[in-house]
């Protein structure tokens, strides 16, 4: 609570804000003015995240603006995914699940050992190559720093972990969302499992589906992004046992520390499946909560979608401002040949087991 006191706190977030809403201006200047498109097909959250790229590595923006961009990626984002939930009704957000799991638990599986025996075999460390494999299966920077302490990592590998799920992880979300478009263009609910599956950080996917549904007109997409990511991030209370086990330094004598599998639940899932039973309940009957008539509903619903998607847009502004191209070198050519190997492989896994298998479960569960 310190960081609120801080003015650099409170600028920090208000660079965020203003370059959130500069790239609104900007896409449309760029895409109506020097593209010529009568609608322009450039994404607000795709400029809010270049311009704050293009801000980070051109000027040197002091520290004390860090912890307020921090907030943003982290809090900010975490807020706008819970409002998501009113998108979706249970049903739909249950639907969706069902259709996620097989693919993720498919891709954590085929990421996780494969990633680490490479790994293994380039002469990194147990710890390393662990790292690198749970925090690209599964929800990035989140997975890398609550398994650390498990296998006992240091801070260069956790820093090296980091660095490699950042860059690529920001390469995909850029590229991945023009890939599906071209593969599964008459069907977004695809485009939308392969980005929630191939995609490592949630801020990456959030920013991924939302310029898919920008681009593309195809809302279906961010919402099956969303819950397909919700639920790799699940799956951390299962596998990162598992990757302590696998992955892990030998113990001391009396070494007995227990995992806390309540903290590894983020709370904005339970934030969105709470948006979700709002949703459901509010669209029973012809009085919403008995006090409201539809149209209110409706314009309620409304101010909630335009609030998640702002402050996903604020996130994503603070992921370009804290995204140093610097990181790159130091990374070095081992980890960053297993990062890249790792990402490709989980993207190439989602991409051929959704083209081949996923049509057809949906259409047999929604």
């Amino acid at each position: 609570m310190e960081d609120l006191k801080t003015p650099g706190w409170w600028l920090g977030i208000g660079l965020a804000l203003f370059v959130s809403i500069a790239a609104g201006y900007v896409a449309q200047w760029f895409g109506v003015t020097v593209l010529g498109f009568v609608k322009s097909p450039v994404s607000a959250i795709m400029m809010a995240i270049v311009l704050g790229m293009i801000v980070a590595n051109t000027l040197r923006l002091p520290e004390s603006l860090q912890p307020g961009l921090m907030f943003c990626t982290s809090a900010v984002l975490r807020v706008g995914i819970m409002l998501l939930g009113i998108r979706l009704s249970l049903t739909g957000a249950g639907q969706f699940t069902l259709v996620a799991l097989p693919f993720v638990i498919a891709a954590i599986a085929i990421g996780l050992i494969t990633v680490g025996l490479l790994g293994r075999y380039m002469g990194l460390s147990k710890q390393l190559s662990g790292l690198i494999a749970v925090g690209t299966s599964i929800c990035g920077c989140t997975a890398i720093v609550a398994t650390a302490p498990l296998i006992k990592a240091n801070e260069s590998e956790v820093s090296y972990a980091v660095a490699c799920v950042t860059v690529f992880g920001l390469a995909a979300m850029f590229f991945y969302p023009v890939l599906a478009h071209q593969v599964f263009a008459t069907q977004p609910e695809l485009a939308g499992l392969f980005l929630g599956t191939s995609i490592h950080e949630t801020a990456q996917v959030a920013g991924a589906g939302m310029m898919y549904e920008a681009q593309y007109n195809a809302p279906v997409a961010l919402d099956i992004a969303t819950v397909t990511k919700l639920v790799r991030n699940l799956c951390m209370i299962a596998v990162i046992p598992l990757v302590g086990i696998l992955y892990g330094a030998e113990r001391a004598a009396g070494d007995t520390k227990r995992i806390n599998f309540l903290a590894m639940i983020p709370w904005f899932i339970v934030g969105f499946a709470l948006m979700s039973a709002i949703r459901t309940v509010g669209d029973l009957g012809d009085r919403p909560f008995g006090v409201l008539d539809p149209a209110q509903w409706r314009e309620i619903v409304l101010i909630i979608r335009d609030a998640a998607e702002r402050c996903l847009l604020v996130a994503m502004a603070a992921v370009g401002l804290t995204s140093m191209f610097a990181g790159i070198i130091k990374i070095g050519m081992r980890p960053f040949v297993l990062g890249l190997f790792a990402a490709l492989l989980i993207g190439g896994v989602s991409f051929m087991l959704i083209s081949l298998f996923a049509a057809d479960l949906i259409e047999l569960l929604i």
